[in-house]
């Protein structure tokens, strides 16, 4: 399979965590813009209609009135007159804010939340939902929120808990086998449900990926990027790090590296999205390609790339696709959870190219393993890197800053004619290092420790929270429009001489997805060096958890 580049417009506009409606006008406007990206030398291959398109109604059979007010057939119409593959998006057997037709009531479960795959009139319904766009066109079919424990209530009497889910699995997969005999161009993608610890990254690793579902669908994804449960100070790279993390997870469970989609591409102004537009979105991009899926989703409003950004997303993409079409790709180094530093490397027969990342607190040196199976190349070139620390490279591998990514070409690839310049809104301290600080229970969900600031650097204080168990508790806040920014609830402050000294947080936003730590910094021009600084790091939390945290003194260039 040739690689496909796939762009989802959720988070252009967002009906679950935000207020943004999805309208013709809005799906329209993100098709002009992947024209002008595609004109730009961006590869996007199909257009994915996310959620919501449809009447409530109607069985996936209409689309939504009056955000439609004629259906798709603009949409489509346009999508196959500038040769885009258009694609939809189905919740598989749950309703998602739709009501379930009469064709699928012996099917339903008891709480009329989902319906039963194997017993009842719903999968025979839904399949034929699925020609019925296929032979309008459509050829991307994007499953979500499939219930695998969904039973009706004849099934619920003859059947252990076991035995749906695997009757259920079965069913689907034969069904959508069936479905992909028919139709053999057209590409299947697993989303929410089909497997994988998606909600924490800190839990034991253990196998909950079914890799049969692999006879069925083209790629499955690992979860939508959120922080990944290791504190950090940059919010966007902990949320590449979950990503990595969660691509490592699959990987164990025994899928292919090239049969994951990581989604880990969002632009956009949206809760989804947490409001980042394209802060940090280089390194975003650079890793989505590195981790070598045959089909890269692009989430979000595409307005938000102008034609600069475009170029440069042009050239990175380009080298990529070219690897994935004719080289390889592998995962190598610790887990990104567990704050190991890793990496990829993508592997031509005449060069090389290594993405990696330090997600620790420390300046760590990461030990690159030889793509051809021998030793490296001696003319590696740095192509990309976060601002301020400069990575070091060596013989064996590349020294990088606390939470640093940075890109390195061997070979062909280490021709400046690769270089992508440096990442200026990722900002790495040149100098790092652990400040002793014993933190004692102070009160509730409440530790504190007091420490004589050094002269002539910045505090990094970073907090944990976890349960009785040790695993991170994630705390949320809500989305808006009466949700909380997470600094309301996970805390920290500081005081010296009787006076609040100001924390800078990076966590003052809504996160849907929750979090389970917080990282602040205090700037040395507001310390005074010798005098004692007491740290407070708290949990607003009821329950009763286990709060740890340290101190760091981080120096910028």
């Amino acid at each position: 399979m040739q690689p496909l580049a796939v762009y989802v417009n959720w988070t252009a506009y967002d009906e679950l965590a935000d207020t943004i409606e999805l309208t013709e006008s809005l799906a329209m406007r993100q098709l002009d813009e992947l024209l002008r990206l595609r004109s730009h030398g961006v590869q996007l291959d199909a257009y994915i209609m996310d959620a919501f398109w449809y009447d409530v109604d109607s069985g996936y059979r209409a689309w939504r009135k009056p955000h439609w007010p004629d259906g798709p057939d603009r949409w489509l119409n346009a999508c196959h007159e500038h040769n885009v593959i258009p694609g939809l998006w189905f919740s598989t057997n749950s309703l998602c804010h739709m009501n379930a037709v009469p064709t699928w009531e012996d099917s339903m479960n008891r709480q009329r939340t989902a319906m039963c795959m194997f017993d009842g009139g719903f999968m025979t319904d839904f399949l034929d939902v699925l020609q019925h766009w296929y032979d309008r066109g459509i050829r991307v079919f994007k499953f979500d929120f499939v219930k695998f424990d969904a039973a009706s209530v004849n099934a619920e009497h003859e059947h252990l808990p076991h035995e749906i889910i695997a009757l259920n699995h079965a069913a689907l997969r034969s069904g959508l086998g069936a479905f992909r005999r028919r139709n053999p161009d057209a590409c299947l993608m697993a989303f929410n449900g089909f497997g994988g610890i998606q909600s924490n990254t800190s839990e034991p690793f253990r196998k909950t990926v079914d890799v049969r579902l692999l006879d069925a669908f083209d790629s499955l994804y690992c979860g939508d990027p959120c922080p990944i449960d290791v504190p950090m100070w940059s919010l966007w790279r902990s949320q590449d790090v979950y990503s990595d993390h969660m691509v490592r997870h699959y990987l164990l469970n025994g899928i292919p590296l090239d049969r994951i989609d990581s989604a880990a591409f969002v632009v956009g102004a949206t809760a989804t999205a947490y409001w980042r537009k394209t802060v940090a979105w280089k390194g975003m991009l650079l890793l989505v390609l590195a981790r070598g899926g045959r089909i890269s989703t692009y989430y979000g409003s595409l307005g938000l790339i102008d034609d600069e950004k475009a170029a440069w997303f042009a050239k990175a993409q380009g080298m990529f696709l070219d690897i994935q079409a004719r080289g390889q790709f592998q995962a190598f180094g610790g887990m990104a959870g567990e704050a190991q530093p890793y990496g990829y490397a993508g592997v031509m027969q005449d060069g090389a190219v290594y993405v990696v990342v330090n997600p620790s607190q420390s300046e760590t040196s990461v030990v690159l393993p030889a793509a051809d199976g021998r030793h490296l190349p001696r003319d590696g070139r740095v192509l990309f890197h976060d601002a301020g620390y400069e990575p070091q490279l060596s013989q064996a591998g590349v020294k990088l800053g606390p939470e640093q990514m940075c890109l390195i070409g061997y070979g062909s690839y280490a021709d400046e004619a690769y270089d992508l310049g440096v990442q200026e809104d990722v900002v790495v301290p040149a100098a790092i290092g652990s400040l002793e600080a014993v933190f004692e229970v102070t009160g509730h969900n409440e530790v504190s420790a007091t420490i004589t600031p050094p002269s002539e650097q910045d505090l990094r204080i970073t907090m944990v929270q976890r349960n009785a168990a040790g695993i991170a508790h994630r705390s949320c806040g809500g989305c808006p429009p009466d949700g909380r920014p997470m600094s309301d609830i996970l805390r920290i402050a500081a005081r010296q001489g009787g006076s609040d000294v100001p924390v800078e947080v990076r966590h003052d936003i809504m996160i849907w997805s929750g979090m389970s730590w917080a990282v602040g910094e205090i700037r040395q021009t507001h310390l005074k060096p010798g005098d004692p600084l007491r740290i407070v790091c708290s949990s607003t939390e009821t329950q009763a958890l286990q709060l740890s945290a340290q101190v760091h003194g981080v120096r910028y260039a």
